[in-house]
């Protein structure tokens, strides 16, 4: 299981390389580049799973967990 992420604002384009929890959904994510609020898109559990190299750790195993839902 990857626990690292490149998360990638789709305003400016900036990366930023961010550890994910194991234990929690990450709803919001300030870009340290335009700081637009990242929010997970309809249809996605977390910011990892909308913008990031990698989904979230629940995603990885298969499936979602209480935070996914």
């Amino acid at each position: 299981m990857q626990l690292e992420s490149t998360l990638t604002c789709p305003q400016c384009r900036h990366q930023a390389i961010e550890q994910m929890p194991t234990d929690a959904c990450r709803f919001f994510y300030d870009c340290e580049g335009c700081g637009v609020r990242l929010r997970p898109l309809t249809g996605d559990c977390c910011v990892f799973c909308s913008y990031g190299s990698v989904p979230c750790p629940p995603v990885q195993n298969g499936g979602k967990s209480e935070c996914c839902t």
